[in-house]
């Protein structure tokens, strides 16, 4: 809402302040300013409160006017930067390449309607490949060198798929026509005027096409052929001329069923020609300047018509002629420097692209030739191929030293460029293709190259998508009513609790690396991230402004977990990972510098520390932590003493005997959980009072007064227990397991002291179709919880779905019939979700689902839901 004149007037307003030396203003002074802005007249006075808190991140209660352009500048940044990532395209890199015998160059590729990609090298050699570039056969059509017999050379090729031929132009002069499915020879065409350079072909109706060819002097040579298959039929009787029954144009001709059309173009080689038939015109281009690219309207039905008229008698001589004639009344000619290599027309866009020797792309309305409507500059060498795709937006591009580029048409930007290192395409460029089925790019050099494009993630079975890539963590503010999520792609979503609508995002928040673990400082106004690249960053996530980074010095292993920790007056960030340390970095009120080092290590942790990777950290106040390892060792720390207070050792498996040929993995603590209505209350000294769940299913109660004990635990699932959350009053347990699951347990009068059974069930459901990622209980009426299915949903407290961030409606909170309950992710889908898991046990681990989760990168699951245990559960469901 705030337009270039308001902040005009908010400058002028500062500079008045500034005047009365006030250069911060509080609260009650941005709100007047705000409010006498003529433009912010209507503005709610809520919406002042939440820009200036998160303008004032700190928590000053003040905010300077460079603090207040700064976040705009910020904010409408990394809007910008989402919109240009929301339009990204990239291929795959390094490409997928075939290389090829040496030889001839390939002339040509095709990707027929039978979804064989055929290429064609010069020497006559036809290869069939599927789209994976799987060579499936090849034989060599043309005839092999003799004594009395001069080789021949291939030019170009085009199918017919219609009729199940393939075309071939020859440097002898010859279109030769072959069975498509065999290549066995079935005609030729011989004596043309000229070499044929570039052949193209339409189907234009029942039994009817039309051959279009350019030659090697400038010429556009059309053929109109009805009765299509009874003429090849015919032809293939005819005597043979080199093993090919052969037929010569000059006869050919006089058949009634074809007419020929030599129209005289270019005044050199004419090096593409395409039938448009959506105009119908025919575009046809050369490197002679004057002459770079002519479109000639010719609609080959309207064509026969006036013939028909104006030649009712058509004598068998006139028939046969072969003088250059102009072959439409209209024709656009384009002037281009250096000619035209290469061009395409877009009619839903109403858009012609040309590339050629000077390196750039112009961009033509094609009414209007004697000026380009927009030019791409990028490319280095000439430009030898291009492709329009309307459906995408896109145009692909490749240039003689092998750069292929993908421009947004809209935009005229380029949105990706793949040099020949990165593709690993290798030799001299022949030929290319693009495939809007296959959604690549097929390279001949001396290799046959597929560049695919990187897909985006589809939605299955309907799943709306928060996320393109899975959601590693989330939490709530309640400071501002907001979500934010983190995901594998290293984006960073703000999300308005209250409708689910999407507030802001900004990307590459770690470079290219996860973000694993997130915590807000005690004020909820900023986000600390952690990722696998080690690092910690601080975030004014309101407008993606990077505060402070926190790292140590030299090579940094991932972080799994993090917290804000509040001790007295001061504040700091503790994180643990897979360095086997506690980090701490003090949270300074005054910044002082960007980047921010840890402060030493404990001696405790040096010495008597985790001997495993570090995998959760969880916090009780005052000043107290626990930590659960990979070996499943649980740690309780003193933070003012920097010493351990007790530790546990989660049971491990019994060892197999030395002839198994299995291995047993050891049982790790994926989330740890204090009850801090019972920590430290010295009535309730042998009551648990830390939870910790672990990889076998099982969530586990420690006492930690008194040298610490073991009290009781119980098995909440048969996959991993991956997240734990609690009521305010510690009342509720929720657990969410690895399939996705969501499961509450009264425990309010749970593990006081050792219990053999376990408690009470109060609620299931299933969640989600993979592993949760995070659960988080808000205000205690809702539950938050975020997925590697790339999904983040809300629920009430009861399970009830109130809605999936990202999804189309938005829902009111306190609106029950805005929500999406009773709708649930469906029966069928859990069955199939939980079928697959059995199957994946041995080959998807809890942590090594592309190396990021929290644990190392090692198979952790031992068993999977049975077929009966899914019934059953699905079976209570119903009931």
């Amino acid at each position: 809402m705030v337009s270039i004149d308001d902040l005009k007037q908010i400058k002028l307003a500062y500079d008045e302040f500034a005047k009365a030396g006030i250069d911060k203003l509080d609260y009650s002074q941005f709100k007047s300013v705000v409010e006498n802005c003529p433009g912010l007249k209507g503005v709610k006075e809520s919406h002042i409160k939440q820009l200036f808190m998160k303008i004032d991140f700190t928590c000053d209660g003040k905010i300077e006017w460079h603090e207040f352009c700064t976040y705009v500048y910020l904010e409408n940044e990394a809007k910008e930067e989402t919109l240009r990532r929301s339009k990204m395209a990239a291929f795959a890199l390094p490409a997928k390449v075939k290389f090829l015998k040496r030889g001839k160059p390939v002339k040509r590729i095709h990707l027929p309607s039978n979804g064989n990609v055929v290429t064609l090298r010069e020497d006559g050699t036809v290869h069939f490949w599927t789209p994976e570039l799987h060579l499936k056969s090849k034989k060599k059509v043309l005839p092999e060198r003799t004594v009395i017999r001069k080789p021949k050379w291939a030019t170009d090729f085009v199918p017919m798929p219609e009729y199940d031929k393939l075309i071939i132009g020859t440097a002898s002069r010859e279109i030769q026509f072959y069975e498509l499915s065999s290549l066995e020879p079935c005609c030729q065409l011989s004596e043309l005027e000229t070499v044929p350079s570039h052949l193209d072909y339409c189907s234009t109706g029942s039994d009817e096409c039309i051959i279009v060819y350019g030659d090697t002097q400038g010429c556009v040579n059309i053929l109109l052929i009805t009765s299509i298959r009874e003429k090849l039929r015919l032809w293939k009787r005819l005597t043979q001329v080199d093993d090919m029954p052969n037929v010569s144009l000059d006869r050919a001709i006089m058949s009634p069923e074809i007419t020929f059309i030599r129209w005289k173009v270019h005044q050199n080689c004419v090096s593409k020609v395409k039938y448009f038939q959506s105009i119908p015109a025919i575009v046809s281009s050369s490197a002679h300047e004057d002459s770079a690219l002519v479109i000639g309207l010719f609609d080959p039905s309207t064509y026969m018509q006036e013939q028909m008229i104006a030649l009712p008698k058509v004598s068998e001589k006139r028939k046969s002629t072969k003088v250059p004639q102009k072959a439409t009344r209209e024709q656009t000619i384009f002037t281009v420097s250096k000619g035209v290599m290469t061009f395409d027309f877009c009619e839903k866009q109403n858009l012609l692209v040309t590339g050629g020797m000077d390196t750039l792309l112009r961009m033509w309305n094609r009414h209007v030739p004697t000026r380009p409507r927009g030019i791409l500059k990028g490319h280095k060498a000439p430009v030898s191929y291009l492709c329009i795709s309307s459906e995408e937006g896109h145009i692909y591009s490749v240039s003689k030293d092998k750069t292929t580029k993908i421009w947004h048409i809209k935009d005229e930007t380029c949105l990706f460029t793949a040099n020949p290192d990165a593709s690993n395409i290798r030799g001299e460029l022949s030929a290319c293709l693009y495939s809007s089925a296959v959604k690549g790019l097929y390279i001949a050099s001396d290799s046959l190259a597929l560049l695919s494009l990187q897909k985006k993630p589809q939605p299955k079975d309907n799943q709306i998508l928060s996320h393109e890539e899975p959601v590693l963590c989330c939490g709530y503010s309640e400071e501002f009513k907001q979500v934010v999520s983190c995901s594998r792609g290293s984006v960073v979503k703000v999300w308005d609790v209250e409708t689910g609508a999407q507030m802001f995002e900004f990307g590459g928040a770690h470079g290219k690396s996860a973000i694993t673990c997130m915590a807000f400082d005690s004020s909820g106004r900023r986000l600390v991230t952690g990722g696998i690249d080690g690092c910690l960053k601080m975030w004014n996530f309101n407008n993606g402004q990077c505060v402070k980074i926190l790292k140590k010095d030299g090579k940094c292993d991932q972080i799994c977990d993090c917290l804000y920790l509040k001790l007295h007056r001061k504040a700091f960030v503790v994180s643990v990972g897979w360095d086997r340390r506690i980090d701490v970095y003090e949270d300074f009120k005054e910044e002082t510098q960007k980047t921010q080092r840890p402060k030493p290590s404990w001696q405790d942790d040096v010495r008597n520390g985790h001997r495993e990777d570090i995998l959760c950290i969880a916090q009780c106040p005052p000043h107290h932590l626990a930590t659960g390892s990979y070996d499943g060792e649980i740690i309780i720390w003193n933070v003012v003493s920097e010493r351990i207070l007790c530790r546990f050792q989660i049971a491990q498996p019994t060892p197999p005997q030395p002839s198994s040929s299995f291995s047993v993995h050891p049982t790790t603590v994926p989330s740890l959980i204090f009850l801090k209505t019972r920590a430290f209350v010295q009535e309730l000294s042998t009551a648990a009072c830390l939870l910790s769940s672990d990889s076998k299913g099982h969530i586990h109660f420690w006492s930690i007064l008194n040298g610490g004990n073991f009290i009781t635990s119980f098995q909440a699932s048969q996959q991993a227990i991956k997240k734990l959350a609690l009521s305010s009053d510690d009342s509720v347990l929720f657990a969410s397991d690895f399939a996705g699951f969501i499961y509450a347990y009264n425990i309010k009068q749970y593990a006081l002291k050792p219990e053999k059974n376990p408690p009470e069930k109060v609620n299931f459901w299933r969640a989600h179709t993979d592993n949760i990622s995070s659960l988080k209980i808000i205000e205690d009426r809702y539950v938050l919880t975020s997925s590697w299915d790339f999904s983040m949903r809300l629920w009430t407290i009861h399970g009830e779905l109130i809605g999936t961030f990202g999804q189309n409606e938005k829902w009111c909170i306190d609106t029950p019939s805005s929500w999406k309950h009773p709708s649930q992710p469906t029966l069928e889908q859990e069955t199939k979700s939980f079928l697959k898991s059995d199957e994946a046990k041995n080959e998807k681990s809890e942590s090594a689902v592309l190396n990021i989760d929290s644990d190392p990168p090692m198979s952790h699951l031992e068993d999977g839901p049975s077929s009966s245990s899914l019934l059953l559960e699905l079976g209570k469901r119903l009931v």
